[in-house]
């Protein structure tokens, strides 16, 4: 399979690895690991072809086939079911409902697949590249982020998928949780090294964790040791009694190999400021609608309250209004009917998706995170940027420049600068690494006012959320109980029809005979001009069978007569009609292999109709 050996990388001075090396194994699927900016999707590029190595190789056995979703956003067909349809093998173009089966557990509707691709958002069209990469029946999956832009319902049928591929898959995801359910391993770029454990996440870093403390204490032992030797041979290396033992330490000081002390991992410090609020209810939300347009709405007389201490989630497929839940509440948007009663001392901290659009591209991250609170002195905004991992320098660095998640840790960091006793958040672990998702959901654990959140982490609702909001069935519905108590009682209504969406329609027998004709049709429009291949390569090779008898003849005749010149001649003939042989039998194969395959389809396609 996949052979990576000794394989190094760097931008200008910063490596990202150095000689690592790994195999993957025929149906392992793998989490791949690492800080953001660890060189992760570094080493998806260089498994493509994307880019070159420093140094050290990349193996893959012949005719071993790699598909990845593509970020980059490049359509051709008219309609989403012809731009991932265009993706099938050569066997399969005909097979719509493998598309379908696909588009419609990552949310697509009948009525998308005959849309423009270019007519979706963003994250749809990202799910469009992610069809059309699991679509391709290839022997490797590279999916890098494939639970961005996903929601629950999405990211559950993309689990069940990944969980029977067939071939391997390295998957790089934030989400902990999503990981641990769908990898055989463990894969971790860490240290500018990398390290492969059978097992999950939390072992891998253990084990990590354990290599690290081991090291130390080799390290000090060392070093002690290290001292011991140069202080022996300072102190009696003029000493000619002594001078034999002093050359003897000297050498074993000389064989001593340098150990560095291990550089901290930058780790995200989070920590909220809570006001006490003296209610038992912060907010009371009353007969609330909302919708863009009147006639359409989004949710519809939703009736809940917010305690000091809840802990709410808020959970649904994309686009159906969670987000603009969360602004309604944060009073960014107006409800079309209904009230939201606030206790006077609440005190709101929001956390929301168009937030980043609020940051001042010109301003530093000192300056964006005071701005939220002018009487912090510059000591406390400081030590904010600090828990944040923009320590020393780095709190200089212009808005305009940060990444996707850097964003995301100021936007907590202009929460964090003014007291709070409910959290409003917006898919708080889009962008940040795993390290960093941990330390969130430890102190939302810990915080001791109310949160609310839209999440699609699995992981988060379990740990975190005691209530929820449910938008399904058409609704927006509120749920006294956690997210493993609504899968127990409620279920998603869409995985139950997940099974109607397969089924084929009752077919007169009209229509079955009609069918039954077509395929019988398609078959052999197929099918034909295989067997007349078959047939006129198996008669070539009978032909080049006979003239290499003959050839060898003339060759024994050479031999028994000493006639170098026709010795040599009758060799290059029977080389040449050897490899003719050869070629002849691959396309043989090839040909009967492709009538093999189209016939176990149409099989199966009137076998359905039975």
């Amino acid at each position: 399979m996949l052979q990576v050996n000794n394989l190094s990388k760097h931008f200008s001075d910063q490596t990202l690895f150095k000689d690592i090396s790994f195999n993957l194994s025929p149906g392992e699927r793998v989490g791949l690991v690492g800080r953001n900016g660890s060189g992760k999707s570094t080493l998806f590029s260089l498994i493509l072809g994307k880019q070159l190595p420093d140094s050290g190789t990349i193996s893959l056995p012949n005719g071993y086939t790699i598909s990845n979703l593509e970020q980059h956003i490049q359509f051709s067909k008219e309609t989403v079911l012809e731009e991932c349809t265009q993706e099938l093998s050569k066997d399969e173009q005909y097979d719509f409902h493998k598309v379908e089966k696909i588009l419609f557990g990552l949310g697509f509707t009948q009525e998308d697949l005959e849309k423009s691709p270019l007519s979706f958002s963003g994250g749809y069209q990202i799910r469009i590249n992610l069809c059309k990469a699991l679509i391709k029946n290839p022997n490797l999956l590279l999916l890098d982020e494939p639970t961005n832009y996903l929601d629950i319902l999405s990211l559950r049928w993309l689990r069940s998928f990944l969980r029977t591929f067939p071939g391997e898959v390295i998957i790089i995801t934030h989400d902990r949780d999503f990981m641990d359910s769908v990898s055989t391993h463990t894969m971790g770029i860490y240290r500018q090294g990398l390290k492969k454990i059978k097992g999950s996440t939390h072992k891998f870093y253990e084990q990590m964790k354990l290599e690290d403390e081991i090291y130390e204490k080799t390290r000090i032992n060392t070093e002690k040791k290290r001292e011991h030797l140069e202080s022996f041979v300072e102190r009696f290396s003029a000493k000619a009694s002594k001078a034999t033992q002093a050359q003897s330490k000297q050498k074993q000081l000389d064989k001593l190999t340098k150990m560095d002390q291990l550089e901290s991992e930058s780790q995200m410090n989070l920590q909220f400021q809570h006001q006490e609020c003296p209610g038992k209810v912060l907010m009371d939300i009353k007969d609330l609608s909302f919708g863009f347009q009147e006639d359409q709405l989004l949710f519809k007389d939703l009736n809940f309250h917010i305690g000091r201490q809840d802990r709410i989630g808020i959970i649904g497929k994309n686009g159906k209004g969670k987000s603009t839940l969360l602004n309604v509440i944060a009073k960014e948007l107006s409800p079309i009917t209904g009230s939201i009663s606030e206790h006077p001392k609440l005190k709101k901290g929001h956390f929301g998706q168009t937030n980043v659009k609020r940051l001042f591209d010109g301003n530093t991250i000192i300056e964006e995170i005071q701005s939220e609170n002018t009487d912090l002195p510059t000591t406390s905004v400081r030590n904010i940027c600090g828990s944040l991992m923009f320590e020393g320098e780095l709190a200089k660095k212009k808005i305009s420049v940060l990444s996707g998640g850097e964003k995301n840790r100021v936007l907590l960091g202009k929460i964090i600068a003014n007291p709070t006793n409910l959290l409003l958040l917006d898919e708080p672990t889009n962008h940040l690494d795993m390290e960093s998702i941990d330390v969130l959901k430890e102190e939302l654990k810990r915080y001791p006012g109310a949160v609310l959140v839209v999440t699609h982490s699995e992981e988060l609702l379990r740990e975190v959320c005691d209530k929820l909001i449910i938008f399904h069935e058409g609704r927006a519905e509120y749920f006294l109980g956690g997210y493993n108590e609504f899968l127990e009682k409620v279920g998603w209504e869409e995985e139950a029809q997940d099974k109607k969406k397969e089924e084929k329609p009752t077919l007169t027998k009209k229509e079955i005979h009609a069918k039954r004709s077509e395929i019988i049709k398609e078959r052999s429009k197929l099918c034909n001009p295989l067997k007349k291949n078959i047939e006129k390569f198996e008669n070539k090779i009978i032909e080049l069978e006979e003239k290499l008898e003959a050839v060898n003849n003339d060759l024994l005749k050479a031999t028994e007569e000493s006639n170098n010149d026709l010795i040599l001649e009758a060799s290059r003939s029977i080389g040449e009609i050897e490899a003719k042989i050869q070629n002849a039998f691959e396309q043989l194969e090839e040909n009967e292999n492709e009538l093999v395959k189209h016939n176990e389809f149409f099989d199966a396609q009137l076998e359905e109709l039975n």
